[in-house]
């Protein structure tokens, strides 16, 4: 586990979470009420994780739930993850291999050049179909959202009902760095067009140019947040002096796309 942390650079105040193979298992490790088994049932496997007080803090040693009461479980869907989840036969701690504060890899190779070094054994199951990293829900209290994802707020409070905002403590869950997934290059969000010397990630089609590359030309935000890092990380690559990303609209999947480009350019305390 100290490994895993020193692998990514990742400090040890934040908790990694653990995946399982379905709810029973998860039941195991954390303690469900009404609330967790609700949305368990609506999405998992699927890329929701839930921040629950510990069951059985011997599960889930105290390293990776850093040292806290509660522990963060999810049941993914890829096939692969699943079948190694039924090989092994117990909880799997797995963070994006990213070095800490990096853009998540979405494809095996960007994995590889990440922390591809301090693996012994490498898996290659595609490139992410999201492309972002699970929602996360706390239910240790009232339900708090913790980290926007792929499960929208919308889906979520559909279930729970409305969703408190994370409490300033940032260390319950994953993701929540007030600089995280970030570029080499300087980042500016919001932008109409590029300045001289910049890459440019358009929403919509893309003006001509030669560092310019298209989140999405449709406007999809479910394509958007697919290419997200894979563009953060060409345009990181392309001898810009800097980024500049378009604006990206504030609703479903916006939001964690939005989340995830505020952190990046380092403007979430």
């Amino acid at each position: 586990m100290a490994a895993l942390y020193e692998a990514k650079g990742r400090p040890r105040f934040n908790p990694l979470i653990a995946h399982v193979a379905d709810v029973a298992a998860a039941r195991r490790l954390a303690r469900f009420d009404a609330r967790a088994e609700a949305l368990a049932a609506r999405f998992w496997p699927g890329p929701l994780t839930l921040v629950l007080p510990v069951a059985d803090s011997a599960a889930v040693c105290d390293l990776a739930r850093a040292g806290l009461d509660t522990v963060a479980v999810r049941a993914p869907s890829h096939p692969l993850t699943r079948r190694l989840l039924a090989m092994f036969g117990a909880p799997l701690v797995a963070p994006s291999a990213n070095r800490s504060g990096r853009p998540s890899p979405t494809t095996f190779a960007d994995a590889c050049e990440e922390t591809g070094a301090a693996a012994a054994e490498a898996l290659d199951g595609g490139a992410c179909e999201i492309g972002l990293e699970s929602t996360v829900v706390g239910l240790v209290d009232v339900p708090r959202l913790l980290r926007p994802g792929a499960v929208t707020r919308t889906e979520i409070e559909a279930t729970t009902g409305p969703l408190a905002e994370a409490e300033a403590d940032a260390r319950r869950s994953p993701g929540r760095l007030a600089r995280h997934y970030s570029p080499d290059l300087p980042l500016r969000l919001n932008a109409a067009q590029p300045e001289p010397g910049e890459a440019y990630l358009a929403f919509g089609p893309a003006p001509a140019g030669q560092r310019v590359l298209s989140l999405s030309t449709s406007r999809d935000l479910r394509e958007a947040a697919a290419n997200l890092f894979s563009c953060l990380r060409a345009a990181d690559r392309s001898g810009a002096s800097g980024i500049a990303v378009a604006a990206i609209p504030q609703t479903g999947l916006g939001e964690a796309i939005n989340d995830r480009l505020r952190r990046a350019a380092g403007f979430v305390g």
